[in-house]
């Protein structure tokens, strides 16, 4: 059975959601895999939106590891300045701590769903681990608002959602899986039209994230967030694509630079709907 390690914060809904999802299509057998570990990077009684997520890890008889970052933090952080561009020491204990804690775990492939920590080098030579970046491969880098407002302002015609390999050196790893869609025509363009000649700084001021535009590529992206993290895993564990010493590769072991599920993805979309 191939075998999925599960990591989050657990902060909110969008964390409870991508674990049912992905827990529901396994027991109906669209993928064929188990989740082998689910880890909480906070404890029982640290916050009620974490409380509800291991909760409901609990609920599907999971194996769940909460172990609180900040309580971490407190016993073995040191007071001072910092390198920016390199993790602290006490988060590289914390990663240690964390493998030690899973050590008994051997997952074929890792998840980061919601987890609100930067993973270090030795984590990353440990698992294969994968996130969601809400942007083609070719497309901006930055938050999903970040995103969105270069997408406005590059007056883009087409986005995505991708999946890519979690790396310490790089703003975001090797592409894995992606899909892409249009942001033209149809509802698109009445929206286009109403921000003509506008800049992204004059739509800031005026409505900011209320903007009509904006809302709906946030709505047509996060529908496809959990089908794509769902097609990603299903293809893994058909063996549609593998991680290979740090690079993704197809059923043949030819490195890719991202498969491309865009039709199996229209295809979720469209029955969810």
């Amino acid at each position: 059975m191939y075998k999925l390690g599960w990591f989050s914060t657990g902060r909110g809904p969008g964390s409870r959601g991508l674990l049912s999802a992905v827990e529901g299509a396994i027991k109906s057998g669209d993928i064929n895999a188990e989740i082998d570990f689910v880890f909480c990077s906070r404890e029982p009684g640290e916050a009620e939106g974490s409380d509800e997520y291991i909760k409901l890890v609990r609920s599907y008889n999971l194996p769940c590891i909460p172990y609180s970052y900040q309580k971490f933090k407190k016993a073995y952080a040191i007071p001072g300045k910092t390198d920016k561009n390199a993790l602290p020491e006490w988060r590289l204990k914390y990663d240690r701590e964390v493998m030690r804690r899973l050590a008994n775990f051997n997952p074929d492939l890792c998840v980061l769903a919601g987890y609100m920590l930067v993973v270090g080098r030795e984590m990353c030579r440990k698992y294969a681990l994968l996130n969601l970046h809400p942007a083609a491969p070719w497309g901006p880098k930055g938050t999903w608002q970040e995103v969105i407002w270069q997408l406005i302002e590059s007056k883009a015609t087409e986005t995505g959602v991708m999946m890519h390999l979690v790396t310490p050196d790089l703003d975001r790893g090797p592409v894995v899986t992606y899909c892409t869609f249009p942001i033209r025509g149809g509802e698109f363009d009445k929206l286009w039209r109403e921000i003509e000649g506008e800049t992204v700084a004059e739509i800031k001021a005026r409505e900011g994230e209320e903007n009509a535009l904006f809302k709906l590529i946030r709505t047509e992206g996060v529908k496809r967030e959990i089908p794509l993290i769902i097609a990603t895993i299903k293809a893994f564990s058909e063996g549609k694509v593998k991680v290979v010493n740090g690079k993704a590769v197809d059923s043949s072991g030819k490195e890719i630079s991202g498969y491309n599920l865009t039709d199996d993805i229209e295809k979720m979309v469209g029955r969810r709907e």
